[in-house]
């Protein structure tokens, strides 16, 4: 199972730096391999949230992009319930404060660890993190 991160979704629904690179991956993957998690659900809702609240989006385009994203997730994607175990796991993962994680990354690593799912994702210190506590991760 690939485990893809906000970062990815967010990037392949909205105009981004990454956006063609997040799309290209996508486009490549078999759809019934490819998770979220409800964790996902939220942080996509709040990343659009900021773009309104900073003036980076209308509220057209917010909508039409919680839309295309409700599309996508129902079409292509399994979404994976969140746990107290995933919380516990989490905190686990964020007390290495080594590597430096927020407690959002930390709980993308827990569903993915608990479900032996790879990471998939544009961020660079969540890739880095992910072997160190056991999840195999990819940096696209």
């Amino acid at each position: 199972m690939r485990y893809i991160d906000t970062s990815v979704i967010v990037s392949s629904l909205l105009r981004e730096a990454y956006t063609d690179r997040a799309q290209q991956w996508l486009s490549e993957q078999a759809s019934q391999d490819l998770a979220i998690s409800d964790w996902v659900v939220s942080e996509f809702s709040s990343a659009l949230s900021l773009k309104l609240r900073t003036e980076q989006m209308s509220r057209e385009k917010r909508a039409e992009a919680l839309a295309a994203f409700v599309r996508f997730a129902g079409n292509f994607l399994i979404v994976l319930p969140v746990s107290t175990s995933h919380f516990k796991a989490a905190a686990r993962f964020a007390d290495r404060y080594e590597l430096g994680l927020r407690a959002g990354d930390a709980l993308h690593l827990a569903v993915a660890a608990e479900t032996g799912a790879s990471l998939y994702t544009l961020d660079k210190r969540l890739a880095a993190a992910g072997p160190v506590v056991g999840v195999e991760a990819h940096l696209l």
